[in-house]
């Protein structure tokens, strides 16, 4: 079986209130956002978070630190961490066909 995860050191958490309000650490990149949807490479793989008036309130990635206001209507990781010039839609339009 293949590890799924970069390392044993790496951690990702989020929290979600009232689908309004979300905190995430453990964030490396954003890949790409507008108000329907927010891409982002974590310490776990890709996720991508769609919704409606999604807005990033605060982002540090010195410290892994996002937060995102909106409703938050969909949360997918990938399986695997997007690989550098593959652009990454590919891993989406399978997830989200």
């Amino acid at each position: 079986m293949e590890d799924r995860y970069v390392s044993s050191n790496a951690y990702h958490q989020f929290t979600l209130e009232n689908r309004e309000k979300m905190d995430l650490v453990g964030i490396l990149n954003v890949e790409s956002f507008d108000n329907e949807e927010i891409i982002m490479d974590t310490e776990m793989g890709l996720l991508a978070i769609k919704g409606e008036n999604l807005h990033i309130q605060h982002l540090n990635l010195d410290q892994g630190e996002v937060k995102i206001t909106g409703l938050v209507m969909e949360l997918a990781y990938s399986e695997q961490k997007k690989r550098s010039g593959s652009g990454g839609k590919g891993i989406w339009e399978k997830i989200f066909r």
